[in-house]
């Protein structure tokens, strides 16, 4: 991609009305555009973001048996008055809701009874399950307090995976697979999370869990073991600092945290009320045992923004940064083959299936350029110049360190590759 070619830019000045770290720095780095409060547009490297955490969380969801499918935002009334939502809860409290003709509908926050009720149609044995499903789709919630970018919208990204299951103790086997490919997303996104005990939810007497990332941009606070043995949510928790872990005897900390994702039981509440059944072995009527299990996409994007960026601006990690390397040209009086090498470089890089963006910008100063790679965060530059093409090389230097590197022009694709 040519930088010149980028219709966005990037801002010297900080965003009216905003306080969260990832709301600023998207803005200004041109990855999101405020439409309004809690209300977002992905611009071109907002969306190259977004697109990557998706592909990450497609391929762990595919791992452990994840089907995809597409669902309508469009919900009809019927299916969740048969659970009893539509005017309560968060039928009542959150669900966007319109007429079409003389029809109710609602704007999916959430997707239970729709999955449940097309499940039902096509599980009719204990030999069609276990099975699992999952959508990557634009929500909807009538948030009161929309802020922190977006870490808490109005409209937003969401993975949303439900599991069905013949056995409890099916059940719990895959909630542990789950657990799993959730750490490893994280993992690959660059955050270090943290499996955290949480409220029933009105689902289970047991705990639910949430996946928490420390941070001081976050709405949540938890008490968590250093060895991250144990963990819960203030909401709910008897412990306080300097207690004792259960689990290792540590010291117990606190700390403000962002929820990334979370996962519960739903047991048998909505295929009952759906009547979603299968029969059993001996030919018994069973209510289908399901699971769920979200994670915000466009929250992930927030929340990656939110804890790895300095005070210049992004850091990202390479899995999901908008492209792995940062080509820029510096302005010269003879610029002509200074920009004819910083050409071959960008072609080379892109057939060799390495994702560049490049500064061709000939009116922008070398201060003004650093500056603005800094702020847009691209894991490694590479910068052309008189004194490097002397040496038949260029200046390599990864985004979250000091050093850089001569590296020669013939060896950067293999240079980069084994990074």
């Amino acid at each position: 991609m040519l930088q010149s070619k980028l219709f966005t830019k990037t801002q010297k000045e900080m965003p009216r009305g905003e306080k969260s770290i990832n709301a600023v720095l998207l803005q200004r780095a041109g990855f999101i555009y405020k439409e309004m409060s809690g209300v977002y547009t992905f611009l071109p490297l907002g969306f190259l973001v977004l697109r990557k955490i998706e592909d990450i969380i497609r391929e762990e969801m595919e791992r452990i048996s994840g089907q995809e499918v597409f669902m309508s935002v469009l919900q009809p009334k019927e299916l969740w008055q048969k659970t009893d939502r539509w005017s309560k809860g968060v039928g009542k409290e959150i669900m966007y809701k319109c007429k079409v003709g003389d029809k109710e509908i609602g704007l999916g926050p959430t997707h239970e009874e729709m999955l449940t009720d097309i499940i039902k149609n096509y599980v009719k044995s204990y030999e069609d399950l276990p099975l699992a499903v999952f959508q990557i789709q634009t929500k909807f919630r009538k948030e009161p307090r929309a802020k922190s970018g977006l870490l808490r919208g109005r409209e937003f990204g969401m993975k949303d995976l439900y599991s069905f299951h013949a056995t409890e103790q099916d059940f719990k086997d895959y909630y542990q697979k789950v657990k799993k490919a959730y750490f490893r997303i994280f993992e690959r996104c660059g955050l270090k999370a943290i499996f955290t005990e949480a409220s029933g939810a009105g689902f289970t007497r047991e705990y639910t869990h949430e996946f928490q990332v420390i941070s001081e941009g976050g709405e949540d606070i938890i008490v968590y073991c250093p060895r991250h043995h144990f963990a819960q949510n203030k909401e709910i928790t008897k412990f306080k600092v300097g207690d004792r872990c259960p689990v290792c005897q540590g010291v117990l900390k606190e700390n403000k945290s962002i929820e990334v994702a979370n996962i519960f039981p739903l047991g048998d509440k909505y295929s009952k009320a759906m009547g979603a059944f299968f029969q059993d072995k001996d030919g018994k009527k069973k209510p289908i045992i399901m699971g769920c299990y979200g994670i915000g996409t466009s929250r992930l994007m927030g929340a990656i923004s939110e804890v790895l960026h300095d005070e210049k601006g992004i850091i990202w990690p390479s899995q999901v940064a908008p492209f792995l390397v940062h080509l820029i040209l510096l302005p010269v009086k003879k610029i002509v083959p200074l920009r004819k090498t910083a050409e071959k470089i960008y072609l080379g890089l892109q057939k060799s299936g390495i994702d560049i963006l490049y500064d061709d910008r000939e009116d922008k100063s070398a201060g003004e350029k650093f500056a603005e790679a800094d702020l847009i965060g691209i894991p490694w530059r590479i910068v052309v110049s008189e004194r490097t093409l002397e040496k038949d090389s260029v200046e390599v230097k990864k985004r979250d360190r000091k050093k850089v590197e001569l590296i020669k022009i013939n060896h950067l694709s293999q240079f980069l590759k084994s990074k």
